[in-house]
């Protein structure tokens, strides 16, 4: 009977942590278009997976009253569980309880939670919606972050680390979701900032609101600080579903190969894709979903530095990355922006095994004040580093430009690429030929009687001895000029080969990254 009153008095204990801050605070959530903590877990994980590390804990503060306030869980959920039978490790902020605020003992939680997905080698997913530093715990809620912070830089590269945000993220809780693999943000309901509206106002004048200042459409065009912005939290966590599928356990692994038939792998219609006119601009999302398995194309960073496209993909049920010029956009040049989008995934598909596939039509790097003085060629080495670092299966079909610079940092041979495809419609060269021309030949083009048609004239020849893919295939930078038709059935058989790929780089703590 004794035993009959233990367990009532657990399940009493249990009733209060599973319900947070309590049933007006839960109805407050809904009302903003919110979840709560456990709900988001219970979308997230499969069908009754979630185990919970850490229900009982609460508190330790004193002051401010706080002795007499506590709730069980202390402000966050932490537990393990699975999605599509993979092993998770989640942690989930609860508004209800203190706004979310991180104390000293929901460090503590979240802490224990990054240790154990370290040690067993599985991804860490953390939904935030917290209000920031617990202000009632003074400096140990500060040192709550920043233990928080060692650790997820101590997990970078051994288990990805996915943050959505679903509500408030402000001041040192931003400096988690940033040290993380991918961020994913929910439209209206969260947003992200180092100093909130009010201290903007006092410092500097401005006036701006919350959403304005930091909210998902902000941090998805803008500074790039999302990945993703989804339209509400169940799209935020099928999103952060559909992400894990590309993904290994941890840097030991590969991402599991979907089954496969093989068929006929020419596509016809890519022959007849490229415009007449080498100015014209296409887009390059047509020719990765034609080249890709059906619908497998996932696009990060969709809707920031439009000229470069990077995403996740399946080549014959095999998880690929991609990075692509975009010709529609800016032409497809490299600036600032794009070069640290696309160095950013690079150095993530590196860590986890990921094969990189690189499309490239690229007319060189944006000149101008505003790049220049916003350190392009910091930036532009950035995306050069990367891809000179990763040690992945590298292979790259150049599909019209390659000009300059930006020939060598796109994946090209010379900083180690795999397998360099060019179509008949590759253009590599130092730059274009109308410029090349007018500088190569200047002197012949100002003392002639008719200097535009001269100039004409140097311009065809400079484009039929350099604007095509044949002169870098003599010299073993390209090796195969193929049939646009035939990319996918190339692709194919050349990742399949390099399957086994191993590289033995020079001994050293590590690399210094142009940052």
């Amino acid at each position: 009977m004794a035993m009959d009153k233990k367990i009532a008095l657990l399940q009493d204990k249990i009733k209060q942590a599973n319900l947070g801050g309590g049933q007006a605070r839960i109805d407050s959530q809904h009302k903003k278009g919110k979840l709560t903590a456990r709900e988001r877990i219970h979308f997230l994980l499969d069908e009754g997976s979630f185990e919970e590390i850490g229900m009982m804990v609460t508190h330790r503060s004193t002051d401010f009253g706080m002795e007499a306030e506590k709730y069980l869980g202390d402000g966050v959920v932490t537990g393990y569980g699975t999605i599509n039978g993979r092993l998770i490790y989640v942690f989930s902020q609860d508004f209800t309880v203190f706004g979310g605020s991180l104390s000293e003992t929901h460090a503590e939680k979240i802490c224990k939670l990054m240790d154990m997905a370290m040690k067993n080698g599985a991804p860490l997913i953390g939904l935030n919606d917290s209000g920031g530093a617990r202000i009632q715990e003074g400096v140990v809620s500060l040192g709550g972050y920043a233990d928080i912070f060692y650790k997820n830089v101590q997990a970078s590269g051994v288990i990805p680390q996915l943050s959505a945000i679903m509500g408030p993220c402000a001041g040192g809780a931003v400096y988690s979701p940033a040290i993380t693999d991918f961020i994913l943000m929910v439209e209206n309901t969260s947003y992200m900032f180092v100093t909130g509206p009010n201290v903007v106002k006092t410092v500097t004048h401005e006036e701006v609101t919350s959403e304005e200042l930091g909210g998902a459409s902000t941090h998805a065009t803008k500074s790039g600080v999302t990945h993703f912005a989804c339209a509400n939290e169940i799209d935020a966590i099928n999103h952060v579903k559909k992400l894990l599928s590309y993904m290994p356990q941890n840097c030991e692994e590969i991402a599991s190969h979907l089954p496969y038939q093989s068929a006929d792998e020419t596509r016809p219609e890519l022959n007849n894709f490229m415009p007449e006119n080498a100015s014209q601009p296409y887009d390059m999302r047509e020719v990765i979903s034609t080249v890709v398995d059906p619908d497998s194309f996932l696009e990060v960073h969709a809707a920031y530095a439009e000229n470069i496209v990077v995403g996740f993909a399946r080549l014959a049920g095999r998880s690929i990355g991609i990075v692509a010029n975009q010709p529609a956009y800016l032409a497809g040049v490299l600036d600032s922006n794009s070069s640290n989008k696309a160095a950013r995934f690079v150095r993530f598909c590196d860590c986890f095994n990921i094969p990189l596939l690189v499309f490239e039509d690229v007319p060189g790097f944006l000149p101008g004040t505003d790049q220049e003085w916003n350190g392009i060629i910091n930036n532009g080495a950035k995306l050069l580093y990367a891809f000179s670092e990763a040690t992945v299966p590298r292979i790259t079909v150049i599909t019209r430009k390659a000009y300059g610079g930006a020939y060598d940092v796109m994946n090209s041979k010379h900083i180690g690429a795999d397998m360099n495809y060019a179509w008949p419609s590759a253009e590599i060269a130092v730059m274009g030929a109308k410029g090349a021309a007018e500088i190569i030949f200047k002197r012949e083009i100002t003392a002639s009687e008719n200097p535009e048609e001269k100039w004409l004239e140097k311009e065809k020849l400079y484009s039929d001895i350099f604007a095509n893919p044949y002169r870098a295939a003599e010299r073993g930078f390209i090796d195969e000029v193929i049939e646009p038709a035939q990319t996918r059935a190339k692709l194919i058989k050349a990742f399949k080969m390099l399957e086994n790929k191993v590289v033995n780089n020079p001994r050293k703590k590590h690399g210094n990254i142009p940052l």
